[in-house]
């Protein structure tokens, strides 16, 4: 800390690390006499633009749910530094011009954020460095391990998961959360600004459908009220194992993901609380399981600081010569939900509905798209990142990848969907209810309508399937 007469001054960064524990940048900014936190709405990244891949099409960067997320959880950090005698400074407007201006003017020794490992991401950061008198300071704090921490270190990472997995599992350890630090003072004379709405970034927003299985709201103070939620008040963990392939409900799979994304949630904290669990109520296959899908998590943080930009080719990384169809009209009936195919179409109505897909329906869209239509995996990709609240490009572009199968799996990831909708969908309920049109048939038939007599195929209102599933998924 500097003396009275010369008084250090940092200026905290935030970036999608809006929560005040387990927050690495903001402890190592709040070792200052003074310290302004700041967090700044890049109007690049909102409103509509044109994906210039095969089968463009006009999309919003950062769509209207994940958008009042965002808003959400910058208001709720505002409110929780309040609460401590600090403040937020919310500003709209180009990072490297607001954080030059800002740093200057309260004279910061230092600028603190926390880095991340994906292209565009990373450019914002460069820009921002280049703008700066003071020094960036980069911390890494949105991951369950810290890459100083990996056996061979980042490049030593291995490109399938299990050996990452079991390679972290027997030789590094996971750190233990760090404390809300005591906030500094703020710098005098700086006006903490308004928060934008959605419609001041030039995105649409549009009301909570009453299907949707939970309603996000932002901020670290939802995200810890769901994480007591899934673990003591339903007990909902003990069980996650068996549960996690679920399609409809609120407690078949923890839905952490917003907040982990928006960074509202550590992913230590939550391995902290599993740990609590497993000392209070059990340990079993489940606990087990939800730390399992936080590795893998991980495991695409350190995939994309391992090969960067290379996942966003056509080919991936393993550079696979395949030819993406361009097909306009097959992508529109697969974004609108209206393949033909009721387990797909229930899973594009409810993204587009709602902003939230079970990993299950994830899985079988992506493969539809990528391996039975043939049509560039980067295009459904993109559509995600528009469409998900709980978007993060290295798990989005990540998986997509996977299934595509020119990502971290050499083996074929394509889905026979029908086979899927018949195993994790029995009833047709998660069809029935997003595919109305298929409402009072049996599920034999809501899942393969094809099937039906001409006669009655006829009165439904729903297409027939863009592909013939006899031919692609029979034996």
């Amino acid at each position: 800390m500097a003396s009275d007469a010369d008084p250090d001054t940092t200026l905290w960064w935030l970036r999608r690390d809006r929560r005040l524990h387990d927050n690495p940048a903001l402890v190592a900014a709040a070792d200052a006499d003074r310290l302004l936190p700041v967090s700044v709405f890049d109007p690049a990244h909102y409103g509509t633009a044109e994906y210039g891949g095969t089968n463009s099409f006009t999309y919003e960067k950062t769509g209207g749910r994940r958008t009042r997320f965002r808003i959400d959880s910058v208001a709720d950090l505002r409110s929780r530094l309040r609460d401590r005698g600090s403040d937020l400074v919310v500003r709209t407007g180009d990072p490297a011009s607001v954080l030059s201006t800002l740093a200057d003017r309260v004279d910061a020794d230092a600028v603190h954020v926390h880095t991340r490992p994906t292209p565009e991401e990373r450019a914002v950061e460069e820009r921002v460095e280049a703008a700066l008198d003071a020094p960036l300071v980069r911390h890494w704090g949105h991951t369950l391990y810290h890459p100083a921490d990996l056996p061979n270190g980042v490049s030593g990472v291995d490109d399938t998961y299990t050996p990452f997995r079991k390679s972290v599992e027997s030789s590094a350890s996971v750190r233990d959360p760090e404390p809300i630090p005591e906030l500094p003072p703020r710098p005098s004379g700086v006006d903490p600004g308004v928060l934008p709405d959605a419609a001041a970034l030039g995105v649409d927003t549009s009301p909570v459908d009453d299907r949707a299985a939970l309603v996000f709201e932002g901020g670290e103070t939802a995200a810890l009220g769901r994480l007591d939620e899934y673990l003591w008040e339903t007990d909902a963990l003990r069980e996650y194992k068996e549960t996690r392939n679920g399609l409809l409900g609120r407690d078949y799979s923890s839905k952490f993901s917003p907040w982990l994304n928006e960074g509202c949630l550590s992913p230590r904290r939550v391995y902290a609380e599993i740990d609590e669990y497993e000392d209070r109520r059990v340990a079993n296959d489940s606990t087990y399981w939800l730390r399992f899908e936080l590795v893998w998590r991980d495991f695409f943080q350190f995939q994309f600081a391992k090969h960067g930009a290379t996942f966003f080719t056509p080919g991936g990384i393993r550079h696979r010569e395949i030819a993406w169809r361009d097909d306009p009209e097959a992508f529109e009936r697969w974004r609108r939900g209206e393949t033909g195919i009721p387990f797909v179409d229930a899973g594009m109505r409810e993204l587009n509905a709602t902003g939230y897909l079970s990993n299950r329906a994830r899985q079988n869209v992506a493969s539809f798209l990528a391996n039975d239509l043939r049509i560039d995996w980067r295009t459904g990709a993109a559509y995600f990142e528009t469409r998900l609240i709980d978007y993060d490009p290295a798990s989005n572009y990540g998986n997509w990848a996977y299934v595509a199968g020119v990502g971290n799996d050499s083996r074929n990831r394509s889905f026979d969907v029908v086979w899927q909708a018949h195993r994790y969908d029995p009833d047709a309920e998660y069809v029935q209810r997003w595919v109305p049109e298929l409402d009072g048939l049996s599920p034999e038939a809501a899942h393969e309508p094809w099937t039906l007599p001409d006669e009655r195929r006829a009165r439904l209102d729903y297409p027939a399937p863009m592909i013939d599933p006899e031919t692609q998924y029979g034996d």
